[in-house]
């Protein structure tokens, strides 16, 4: 293994603890407004992710750090290419964090409604654009052979990555109700389980449906090969698992399997695209690959040995946090937000 493919497994495995760890945070978010029938129901619900929404979004920034030092034509041809994207995207984040500081800062009806519903909208931006994103790296994008996107904001808007962001809003609705069935003991658990038994079947059928589409409006499947291995079936079978083990109202497995069908479903993504960054829609030799998009392989290297070094002790300290913070809050809890 090259040192290129070792960054793009680990810039991988960024994505994937991003798309777990926010994943939840969003649906949190999102279902804030419709979970959450007074004030303090409201504050217990932010309180489920008040200590770990904002190192969870260190993932995505470590991440986007990563491939500009790694892969700097990749993030150089996607940040221009997805500007206005990235620009709502980023908004919309800080948004949703100013809400979380200042939700509190007033005790007025309607000023925490207010700041309640900006971190809903805040949480749903995110959610369906990642989406849009992922859909736009599999089906192509108009890259030319100076590795510049030629292409306008309306490009994006195409049909299957608008399929893939609602998937990923739906997904990620479906991980944060049923991390709020777990995390509270209150009549928001009894609803937070009530909406994973709405919001699972429809965001099973969207999962299914943009797989179908994928192997028609994009080269995945060919990717892939006749055999695609165990990981992209493994990801179907354990959606279908979560639902069942939400039928059967055990959730603690229901959220284990969601969480490995985003990472099992992150990783066939980015399976499909390897050894490409970007692909091009205008000529396949135009695509951006982690050969023609990297650093030197003397960055490589030291990036390497600085990652040995730090992010060992970035995921004990994250671990650690959610061990301390892992108990359920209820009526006695103590709320901070």
């Amino acid at each position: 293994m090259d040192l290129n493919t070792l960054w793009f497994i680990l810039i991988t495995i960024l994505f994937i603890g991003f798309f777990i760890l926010e994943g939840f945070d969003f649906g949190v978010g999102i279902l804030l407004p419709f979970l959450g029938r007074d004030d303090w129901e409201r504050r217990l619900i932010i309180n489920t992710i008040g200590p770990v929404w904002d190192a969870n979004e260190v993932w995505i920034i470590t991440a986007g750090g990563a491939i500009f030092a790694a892969f700097p034509h990749w993030y150089a041809t996607m940040f221009s290419g997805f500007y206005l994207a990235l620009v709502l995207m980023l908004l919309a984040l800080i948004v949703r964090g100013v809400a979380f500081e200042f939700r509190s800062k007033d005790k007025h009806p309607r000023w925490r409604a207010t700041w309640d519903w900006l971190i809903c909208v805040g949480s749903a931006v995110p959610a369906l654009l990642w989406g849009v994103a992922l859909g736009n790296l599999l089906r192509g994008v108009p890259i030319d052979a100076d590795m510049n996107y030629v292409g306008g904001f309306f490009n994006l808007l195409n049909p299957y990555a608008l399929l893939g962001g609602l998937t990923t809003l739906t997904m990620f609705i479906l991980h944060g109700a049923i991390f709020l069935n777990l995390k509270t003991s209150t009549d928001v658990s009894t609803r937070a389980l009530a909406a994973t038994k709405k919001v699972g079947p429809v965001a099973t059928v969207l999962v299914f449906l943009f797989v179908i589409a994928g192997y028609f409006m994009t080269d995945a499947f060919i990717r892939l090969g006749a055999d695609p291995g165990i990981i992209p079936l493994a990801a179907g079978a354990a959606l279908l698992a979560a639902g069942w083990f939400i039928h059967r109202q055990r959730t603690g497995w229901a959220f284990i399997m969601t969480t490995l069908t985003i990472a099992l479903s992150t990783i066939t993504i980015f399976m499909s695209l390897y050894p490409r960054v970007i692909v091009s829609s205008l000529n396949p030799d135009w695509s951006l690959t982690i050969y023609n998009a990297s650093s030197s392989p003397y960055t490589l290297q030291v990036m390497t040995i600085v990652a040995l070094i730090f992010v060992p002790v970035v995921l004990v300290y994250q671990g650690w946090t959610y061990w301390v913070f892992r108990h359920r809050l209820g009526r006695d809890s103590q709320l901070e937000y």
